[in-house]
């Protein structure tokens, strides 16, 4: 039976999913813990909507200047391979010839082997950086699809919880984020486990229990700071 693999190597599908998730969770918790320690749904509001903002911002540059270094290492990396290549051929093969010997294979194989795959510049290019760093060159991410997967997952994951606090305040906003956070967080987790194929409901499980630790430890400090204030 032939089976297919997903590409991992990106970085679009992690940063989106590593955004919706922080969003949500980080902006429950600011929610919280500011309502905490206000009576007023306007402040509440004002943080949530700054915190998406400046964590959907945030997220977006950091992810895009990280994978853009990364890149940037990962094509300098190429660059040095594809010189040895050109310039000392015989090595590069004497080395995936070993490589090959180290994975199994028959000395005499291995080097023919290598010296088949050295016939030509680029898939010997590709073969080194696969099995040298452990990369494929022809794709290495997209910063900017990253940088913009990131900002728009986590802007969602940060708006959900807020949604309340546009129509009412108070006790009945506080339970309807956590609410929405607690489901949302497990709708998460229950989306990263179709994708890695792991059981749905250990994964939405554990998606809530970050959810609900984070929300708990900033409320509490929120109560804290609002009856030291009071």
């Amino acid at each position: 039976m032939v089976h297919e693999h997903r590409a991992v190597q990106g970085g679009s599908i992690r940063a989106g999913i590593f955004g919706i998730s922080d969003g949500l969770v980080s902006n429950v918790a600011l929610i919280l813990g500011v309502a905490a320690a206000s009576s007023s749904g306007s402040p509440v509001v004002i943080a949530g909507v700054s915190g998406l903002l400046a964590g959907a911002t945030s997220m977006a540059a950091g992810e895009y200047v990280s994978m853009k270094a990364q890149n940037e290492l990962i094509e300098r990396e190429l660059a040095i391979e594809r010189e040895s290549l050109a310039n000392n051929p015989a090595m590069e093969v004497r080395e995936l010839t070993s490589l090959y010997a180290q994975r199994g294979l028959d000395r005499d194989r291995a080097q023919e082997l290598a010296e088949a795959v050295h016939e030509d510049p680029e898939v010997a290019l590709e073969v080194h950086a696969r099995e040298e760093l452990g990369v494929n060159p022809d794709d290495i991410g997209d910063p900017v699809g990253a940088s913009i997967s990131s900002f728009l997952a986590f802007a969602i994951g940060a708006v959900l919880p807020l949604i309340p606090w546009f129509i009412t305040e108070g006790t009945p906003a506080m339970i309807a984020s956590v609410t929405i956070g607690l489901v949302a967080a497990a709708l998460v987790g229950i989306g990263l486990a179709r994708f890695t194929e792991r059981s749905p409901f250990r994964t939405a499980l554990r998606q809530m229990a970050w959810a609900a630790g984070a929300c708990t430890v900033t409320y509490v400090i929120g109560e804290l700071l609002g009856t030291q204030v009071g």
